[in-house]
């Protein structure tokens, strides 16, 4: 469990010093690191609230996913009139990095507000 949390971390940075290893460009190398991060941060955070709180998270996130592509895809489908698919999934998919990062983000400083209260109350 604990490396399915971790792992999101440690791939951005693998994936980013790769690339540059690579000599590709920084943009470039982020983006495609947040590509990858965002694929491992959607089973990292159900992982880590059913690990803290026993919460199903998975069901909800899928919910959650699909209104955002609906939401962005009618929107840019407004101020276009025609969709471009790549251009649209690389926006959604780069929304979705944002939301989980922050979300991820709040889940482990929780955790470890919540690790060090427990530790704090055993001794």
């Amino acid at each position: 469990m604990a490396t399915i949390i971790l792992c999101p971390i440690i791939a951005f940075f693998a994936v980013i010093v790769t690339c540059r290893k690579l000599r590709l460009n920084k943009h470039k190398a982020i983006g495609l690191a947040a590509d990858v991060t965002t694929f491992l941060l959607f089973f990292s955070i159900p992982v880590a609230l059913r690990g803290l709180w026993d919460i199903g998270a998975l069901m909800p996130m899928l919910i959650v996913v699909l209104v955002i592509a609906i939401i962005i895809t009618y929107a840019d489908w407004q101020t276009k009139k025609e969709i471009e698919v790549k251009p649209l999934l690389k926006k959604i998919w780069r929304v979705y990095f944002l939301l989980f990062s922050i979300t991820y983000f709040f889940i482990w400083i929780i955790g470890i507000a919540h690790s060090v209260m427990i530790f704090m109350m055993i001794d």
